[in-house]
């Protein structure tokens, strides 16, 4: 059995929430005298355990509070470690009584409530003066004659350094917590995976197709300081939008895609392309601009050189009707907007592209801007967004929030029922509306075995996670097949659709690690 579900099978006795906690101690005054410690515990340190031995001592019951997720705002990226996970880890402790995972900002209000006859802090909050927030314990301690305990100082660790310096990789456990709590097991991914087939599904969104030349370095020019290379090869890719509907094509959806084209011999390879894939295409054919292409030179694995021919004007009045035209008529369960600010959609069109939408069908948005100007806040009331952090700090003109209350924020200004941000290695962050559910957020780390080539990973997320969506209206799911996608192109070079096949051996493949890795 997993670690992560081997500590709250034989230890999860000890995790209560504040009722059942009051229950179990008692009102003062006690028989068993009770002492609390309250933090995050990200990572269990010798300090932490130097800190909670020293308490123990001092009364018959210790209860370590743990800080929730959604209040912890000290670091970017934290906590490294989810609630469920830190309460298990705490548990697991023999000095350790009773965890309790406090959903308030402080520990004020279960102090209150639950009066431990002792509060623990570090010396530090005691030698350099007294900070506010532990006088407010203070005084909230003398409200019923309870106590402060300072414990010693001798050794003084940071979880934050220690993920800083060597983070530790707990990406199956964190996956494995979060699917137990949420009551999802690998035969879901599995079901819902080879439930996509026959999804109705339309992407609208700007073509690119990419160019890979893979070329032999000869040296540098005598006269100037530049490289000289030899062409070995070439390979070409329908890419942008048509990839991802390529992917979704691959998945076993029924695929329509509309997009615009120039009139240009890459506007008959595209189609060409999209035929044999089996995808239905409505392509307006714009005489005025060429069929955007991207060539990128590659030698011993690095890129050289990358050569973009675009023309990133606004479609014309006529292209609208087409495409609006397109939306409206297409028979669809979901409809996918693929932005990539070539063309097709900006502050001008993007409300009439939106509004062509039929009612009661769900809708998806991604806006991979790059090197360009596009704004993901453009997609107001989408089901779906699927921004990276660079796109969501660009949209709220924030540079500095750390990243969970800058996903938040965005959350909350689109006005999306689901949003997930994309975190290059670190992963993803979703976001859903509060609810039943036991969290409005949750994170994954990414499941990268072997980094090849990252473009695409946001196609290959955005495909999945809509269609999972639309089958399940399950974010977790959604998300956690979105990451799997997103890992399998990130493992190749080129950035070609990802099939079942592939999707269904990673989930395999974590499978096994949560069997064995840590039997």
């Amino acid at each position: 059995m997993p670690d992560a579900l081997k500590l709250k099978t034989q230890y999860g006795h000890k995790i209560k929430n504040l009722q059942e906690l009051r229950e179990a101690i008692g009102p003062r005054p006690r028989k068993k005298s009770v002492i609390m410690c309250h933090g995050t515990f990200d990572i269990v340190h010798p300090g932490h355990l130097r800190h909670l031995m020293y308490a123990k001592e001092k009364a018959d019951l210790l209860i370590a509070s743990v800080t929730a997720d959604v209040h912890i705002m000290k670091a970017n990226h934290r906590p490294y470690v989810p609630q469920e996970l830190r309460a298990a880890n705490l548990a697991a402790l023999e000095m350790v009584d009773f965890v309790i995972v406090d959903p308030n900002p402080t520990p004020i209000e279960q102090m209150r409530f639950l009066q431990p006859d002792y509060f623990a802090k570090g010396y530090e909050y005691f030698a350099n003066g007294v900070p506010p927030k532990t006088q407010e314990e203070l005084d909230t301690l003398a409200e019923y004659g309870g106590e402060m305990v300072f414990t010693p100082g001798d050794v003084v660790y940071s979880s934050s350094a220690l993920i800083e310096s060597s983070p530790p990789n707990l990406g199956i456990e964190k996956l494995l917590a979060l699917m137990d709590s949420e009551g999802i097991g690998f035969d879901d991914l599995r079901n819902t995976l080879h439930g996509l087939t026959g999804l109705k599904v339309h992407v609208i969104g700007d073509t690119i197709v990419d160019t890979y030349s893979y070329c032999s370095l000869l040296g540098a020019t005598a006269k100037s300081p530049t490289f000289s290379v030899k062409l070995d090869q070439s390979e070409r890719f329908a890419g942008g939008a048509a990839v991802v509907a390529r992917h979704m094509k691959t998945a076993g959806a029924d695929v329509t895609f509309t997009t615009v084209l120039g009139n240009d011999e890459l506007r008959q390879f595209v189609l060409d392309d999209l035929d044999r894939a089996g995808i239905k295409v409505h392509a307006y054919i714009d005489p005025t601009r060429p069929t955007t292409h991207k060539e990128r030179f590659l030698t011993d694995g690095y890129k050289m050189l990358q050569v973009d021919r675009v023309d990133n004007r606004s479609v014309g009045p006529r292209a609208m009707e087409s495409l609006t035209k397109s939306i409206r008529e297409a028979d669809s369960d979901l409809v996918i907007f693929s932005d990539f600010r070539h063309g097709i959609f900006n502050r001008q069109t993007i409300g009439e592209l939106t509004a062509a939408i039929p009612e009661g069908v769900l809708k998806a948005a991604d806006s991979q801007v790059s090197n360009r100007w596009g704004n993901i806040l453009d997609f107001v009331g989408f089901d779906l967004i699927t921004p990276n952090e660079r796109e969501a700090r660009f949209a709220l003109g924030d540079q500095d929030s750390v990243v969970r209350p800058l996903a938040m924020e965005l959350f909350r200004r689109s006005q999306s029922r689901y949003l997930i941000l994309k975190l290059g290695e670190r992963g993803l962050i979703s976001y859903r509306s509060p609810g039943p559910q036991p969290r409005e957020f949750f994170t994954i780390d990414n499941f990268v075995e072997h980094l090849e080539d990252p473009i695409g990973a946001g196609d290959a997320l955005l495909s999945y996670a809509s269609m999972a969506i639309a089958r399940t209206n399950n974010i977790v799911i959604a998300s956690i097949l979105g990451a799997i996608g997103a890992a399998v192109v990130c493992e190749r070079q080129g950035n070609t659709p990802v099939t079942p096949h592939e999707v269904d051996e990673k989930i395999s493949a974590l499978e096994r690690r949560a069997a064995f890795t840590h039997a």
